[in-house]
């Protein structure tokens, strides 16, 4: 057997030459290869060799390869080529070097919300150009999820799964590929799969990028599977203002879940509200370091080269046939179709579904394929498909071995039940207008009791199977699984999904904005601010100081409450700050956040140092924080200067000094004298008024 070590150095086509092998899967070898006719590097997925033999599947790979490569979006997997060898076809695809998101998360990082939501836009984009144009992804997982070296992404294996899957590989024909941990539970219970299905898978692999674990995991695929029929996405602190979005893109009821359009335009949508995102954590793989091992011609006579993890990487282009057992992340294992098999026949017999498109006819309920309207069965049969593949492939000479009496006998047979189906009809005069003579009405855009009376009226009942976030009133119809003008008859369900009303919405973070930005970010999330204003010791004027609800989830239009500040509370003058020392002053006027200013002043009843008054005034009450605030200090009282009095006489000289404000109590000088000699305190020294000064005459 042809191992992937031995592909290396060869050529396919002529052109494309194998240099590294990137991963292995069921069905396909994965290379790094070079397209010597362009000068490029390419990803070349080889597939297996017991494929080559089906005509069917390379008809259906041929047919798919061309409509793939038709697909140009900047965010789907360019397919370039395809071809035959004689050990098999091959497809050649663009080559990236980003790595996958699968990587990422192996490597053990994780994305923030802005992150997570800007990947899922991205691939919700791209499936939603592949689903416009009639492509139906089936097997979208982490592996799947292709970046570039800037962190643009790709979502790759377009086409592949469905031509597989009408392939005799593996599992039964017409069993849905796709890894277990991802698939959808339509998909578990072998429903009719549309786009919604691609949905549901892009919302668990972004619920892991954020969590780091995929949702409803158990240690057997069964369990896995089993786990999300019927149940709601679980909600975990991680997952942060994506939890409402994700929740809507993985409801069980794929008729009420979010279409890849919706599911982008409310990622982008969240996206705008967020800060930007990061540059992603890539996990690069370049050429330059993948290991080439020995080619096979030098390698007959050494030693084996020991196994390569990186070669069997599921993370590249082509690797998505490997079916990540849940119990074991990273690790594949082959999904178990007959286990999922018996698992859905008891879970169908538990719900009370039935199994077959006969039993449902008779329940009075029927399903539409929502891709091209035509009526299907309520499970996809898949025993009964495979029967009927081996008998279109059965060859018509096994047919011509019958016994000419067999068939004739058969046509007496077939004869007959047609004659008593008629001879039945005609005795109950019931014909085929009035079987199917009840018209569906139009119940879109109208209130669920509406449509129950309008449904009743036409002979018809309604069955709500799934609630859905829009933008409609809340209890208006969205969809109906079989369409208006439709025949059914009497007594037949039609399954509607109705609006729970727009979804909630996430509450920014807006304590410590200005008030300005916190009113505008809450009605861009379509929330409705309500404004109050209160004193804050910290927060500045005219920002927010509280919202309330200030995170989590609110009713679309909900209302939150914001708290402006003022600033801090206004303040009093202290009293006691009269008579205190200019320290004590200062440190009070502080505490309170004033600003102290001292001013010097003489006093003749307050000390030095001490505090005369202020200004405001002690006792003021509603003084703003940050105001300036005098605080008249104490020179002690005020100085005079002695004057000169030498030579003066004795009553001008007495005039003099008692004008200065000083005390002459003594005089000293011989009897009879006239004229002042001297002072004590000396002329020109400072006292204080009211000093006593000596007189000495002569």
């Amino acid at each position: 057997m042809t191992t992937i070590t031995d592909q290396l150095g060869r050529m396919l086509a002529g052109r494309y030459r194998l240099d590294a092998a990137i991963g292995t899967g069921a069905s396909a070898q994965v290379f790094a290869a070079f397209d010597v006719k362009l000068g490029r590097e390419v990803a070349v997925k080889l597939l297996h060799p017991g494929l080559a033999g089906d005509e069917a599947f390379i008809r259906r790979l041929r047919a798919e390869a061309q409509a793939v490569g038709a697909l140009n979006h900047p965010h789907v997997l360019k397919v370039f080529d395809w071809g035959e060898e004689d050990d098999g076809a091959f497809l050649v695809l663009e080559y990236l070097a980003g790595g996958s998101l699968r990587d990422l998360l192996d490597a053990g990082r994780r994305l923030d919300p802005a992150q997570a939501a800007s990947v899922g836009a991205q691939a919700a984009r791209g499936l939603a150009y592949a689903h416009r144009r009639g492509f139906v992804h089936r097997d979208v997982k982490p592996a799947n999820l292709l970046f570039d070296e800037d962190g643009v992404l790709r979502v790759a294996d377009f086409g592949v799964a469905r031509a597989l899957a009408e392939a005799a590989w593996t599992e039964p024909a017409g069993a849905h590929l796709g890894t277990a941990r991802y698939a959808s539970p339509e998909q578990a219970e072998g429903r009719q799969l549309d786009d919604r299905a691609d949905v549901y898978s892009l919302a668990l692999s972004i619920y892991e990028s954020l969590t780091g674990r995929v949702p409803f995991s158990s240690d057997t695929t069964l369990a896995t599977l089993m786990a999300r029929v019927g149940a709601p996405l679980p909600i975990v602190p991680e997952l942060g203002p994506l939890a409402p979005i994700l929740a809507q893109a993985a409801i069980p009821e794929p008729l009420a879940r979010l279409d890849a359009v919706e599911f982008a335009d409310r990622l982008e949508e969240l996206g705008r509200e967020l800060p930007p995102a990061k540059a992603l954590p890539l996990v690069a793989v370049r050429l330059s370091a993948l290991r080439l091992v020995e080619s096979p011609r030098d390698s007959r006579s050494r030693t084996p080269a020991p196994r390569d993890p990186l070669n069997e990487h599921p993370g590249h282009p082509g690797a998505s046939e490997l079916y990540e057992h849940p119990g074991h992340p990273g690790a594949s294992a082959l999904y178990d179709q007959a286990a999922i098999d018996r698992a859905s026949r008891r879970t169908r017999l538990r719900l009370g579904i039935t199994s077959s498109a006969a039993s449902v006819e008779e329940e009075g309920w029927s399903y539409s394929d929502p891709v091209d309207g035509r009526a299907a069965p309520a499970l996809y049969d898949g025993a009964a498909d495979l029967r009927a593949r081996r008998l279109r492939r059965r060859p018509r000479r096994l047919l011509r071995r019958r016994a000419p009496q067999t068939r004739h006998v058969m046509r007496w047979v077939v004869a007959g039940l047609v004659l008593l189906v008629a001879l039945c009809v005609g005795a109950l005069g019931v014909d085929r207008y009035v079987v199917y003579g009840h018209v569906v009405p139009e119940l879109v855009g109208l209130q669920e009791t509406s449509a129950q009376r309008v449904m009743r009226s036409a002979g018809l009942e309604i069955r709500v199977i799934g609630l859905r976030h829009w933008s409609a009133p809340k209890g208006t119809v969205l969809s109906q699984s079989i369409g208006a003008g439709t025949r059914e008859r009497s007594g037949r369900g039609v399954a509607v999904a109705v609006s729970l009303g727009r979804a909630p919405v996430h509450v920014p973070s807006v304590t410590g904005k200005s008030a300005a930005l916190a009113e505008s970010l809450l009605r861009s999330s379509h929330l409705v601010p309500s404004t109050n204003s209160a004193y804050s010791p910290t927060v500045p004027v005219g920002a927010v100081v509280s919202a309330s609800p200030a995170s989590g989830l609110l009713p679309y239009g909900g209302k939150v409450k914001l708290v402006i500040s003022r600033g801090p509370a206004p303040v009093t003058i202290p009293s006691s700050l009269v008579g205190g020392s200019w320290a004590s002053a200062q440190a009070s006027l502080s505490t309170l956040r004033l600003v102290p200013s001292e001013v010097l002043d003489f006093s003749s009843t307050v000390a030095a140092g001490d505090v005369i008054s202020t200004s405001p005034t002690s006792g003021v009450s509603g003084v703003a924080v940050g105001t300036t605030v005098q605080v008249v200090v104490s020179k002690g009282p005020r100085l005079v200067a002695v004057p000169s009095v030498k030579g003066d006489a004795i009553a001008v000289a007495l005039t003099a000094l008692q004008a200065a404000g000083l005390d002459v109590t003594e005089q000293i000088g011989p009897p009879n004298s006239t004229y002042a000699t001297a002072t004590d305190p000396a002329p020109g020294a400072e006292v204080a008024p009211g000093t006593q000064v000596t007189l000495y005459v002569a």
